[in-house]
């Protein structure tokens, strides 16, 4: 089956699309209408540094040396010393696909033309991301500000035939892999470093990524949610659109609107419609509100996820011969501000996600033994579990503080304010590792609570979606190394796979909502 294509700097680029090239499914070109304007922009730069007048970046050192002039003959050394010289990060290298998708987004701001780069270096960048090709890039060191500087310059450093890449999972230097290759290291034109290392592309590659898991952290939370509310025997009147109608915050709606399809048609539901209950735990009654505030959030990181996707973030900016501006485009902080957004709604999701998981434990729902197992005291159930998700929690809590609320002044004052956006988007990146977690364990722990309702029907699709954890994970007599059970269902999470089930075409439908399309990732 042939790959679609993908035209950099012409088409646009969304989340979806940007996620699909990393993972080979779309493949990334140029059109000949790119090629040229690309071309148009290299001459621009061309002639400037022919007329001799100082123009930041392309004859003038950078940051608090943007003063000092370079000749003519030393402007192509200028543009690798400062990939050698901005190449400090620290730390652990980033994931192999946040480096890739960090080479995608670079090429689809380079490729707008207004940088000054040549057609031959992103054939180059180009030919990494097709053959998998990968720079090593230390996760520490940008402040998110006059760009991604540190971790940009260690993805460029291959360009010259320095630095390290991984192939077919094995780390090598450059140079052996682009002499295997037959390829020659590049030597940079006038401002080719500069715009190679001017950009947000690390904070933007870890805001991508954010987009892609807490989507799925959103859909199994409300999945799992329900699963919970039904063998909790909880009511499914506070999910009524018409309560939502006098509230219409669009996250809540979309939620709520679930809550109602999941749990509709259910056994389960149905035999307590009429007990003494008159209101449940905010944890349940509130599943709209908490889920739908984080999806509100979500859906505004999207948003800006995708103005940046199709932007350009380098600097200085060719307009013409005549025209060049050096401003502030390469500055994180619109992405900055709203990864914190989605770091503390992630957590969140995480933090009712555990009350949950408390709640199933305690004994006081009709038919569901306290710490979900008949026979405790020798046993002690699943009461550690939520240890686990407690810890994770808490951890999540303490990764919550903004990083965009500090700034350091870098480069002697000239970079007197800095977003701090890397560290945001790293922080956020692990906060959603972390409830992937906890929401694993709530569904290894609803899933058990699910059980001492039979022989009562759950609805169909929470029937599915049960079945699909018993396949892999046992109902629980006694006690047992729940550390076996706890990954298969962390993986469940991981992986998506309650939402095949969903992704049937009569539950499909069932679940769509009147602001499915806002939520969902294209």
């Amino acid at each position: 089956m042939e790959r679609g294509i993908f035209l950099y700097g012409k088409e646009h680029l969304t989340v979806g699309k940007a996620l699909a090239i990393c993972a080979g499914e779309i493949a990334g070109d140029l059109s000949a209408e790119t090629r040229a304007k690309v071309v148009k922009s290299q001459q621009t730069v061309e002639e400037i540094v022919a007329k001799g007048k100082a123009v930041y970046g392309i004859n003038t050192g950078f940051g608090p040396l943007c003063t000092t002039l370079i000749s003519e003959e030393k402007t192509r050394l200028l543009q690798e010393n400062i990939l050698k010289s901005h190449s400090v990060g620290v730390g652990e290298s980033v994931p192999d696909d946040i480096s890739k998708l960090m080479l995608i987004l670079k090429m689809n701001s380079l490729a707008q033309g207004y940088s000054g780069i040549a057609e031959t270096t992103l054939d180059r960048i180009k030919w990494h991301i097709d053959n998998d090709i990968i720079p090593v890039v230390p996760s520490q060191g940008s402040v998110g500000a006059s760009g991604d500087l540190a971790p940009l310059s260690h993805l460029f450093l291959p360009l010259i035939g320095l630095g390290e890449v991984m192939e077919n999972g094995k780390k090598y230097d450059t140079l052996s892999v682009l002499q295997k290759h037959g390829l020659a290291p590049l030597e940079l034109g006038p401002k080719e470093g500069l715009a190679l290392i001017n950009g947000t592309q690390f904070i933007l590659a870890y805001a991508v990524k954010v987009v892609d898991r807490l989507h799925n952290c959103l859909d199994h939370a409300d999945l799992i949610g329900a699963m919970m509310v039904e063998a909790l025997l909880g009511s499914s009147k506070p999910f009524r659109p018409e309560l939502h109608e006098l509230r219409p915050f669009r996250g809540n709606q979309h939620v709520a609107a679930r809550m109602t399809a999941l749990l509709s048609d259910s056994e389960v539901m149905t035999s307590h419609a009429n007990c003494s209950r008159v209101q449940d735990p905010y944890s349940l009654r509130c599943i709209p509100q908490v889920h739908g505030a984080s999806r509100n959030a979500w859906l505004h990181l999207k948003e800006l996820v995708e103005i940046e996707l199709n932007s350009v973030t380098d600097n200085p900016v060719i307009l013409d011969a005549d025209l060049t501006i050096s401003g502030g485009n390469f500055h994180g902080q619109p992405l900055a501000m709203a990864l914190d957004y989605a770091c503390l709604a992630a957590s969140e999701i995480g933090n009712i996600s555990d009350r949950r998981i408390y709640l199933s434990l305690e004994g006081t729902v009709d038919n569901v033994p306290k710490l979900l197992m008949k026979e405790t005291g020798i046993n002690s159930g699943f009461m550690i579990p939520q240890y686990t998700t407690a810890a994770l929690a808490s951890e999540n809590k303490g990764l919550c503080f903004p990083a965009s609320a500090d700034s350091i002044p870098t480069s002697l004052g000239q970079e007197d304010h800095v977003s701090m956006g890397s560290i945001g988007g790293r922080k956020a990146y692990r906060v959603i590792e972390n409830v992937e977690k906890i929401l694993g364990i709530e569904l290894l722990c609803a899933a058990q609570a699910l059980d001492f309702h039979r022989p009562l029907k759950s609805s169909k699709i929470i029937g599915e979606m049960h079945s699909l954890v018993r396949k892999q994970v046992t109902h629980a007599t006694v006690d047992r190394v729940f550390a076996l059970d706890i990954e298969k269902t962390i993986n469940i999470v991981k992986e998506g796979a309650l939402l095949s089930v969903v992704r049937q075409e009569e539950n499909y439908s069932t679940l769509k909502t009147n602001h499915h399309e806002l939520f969902e990732v294209y």
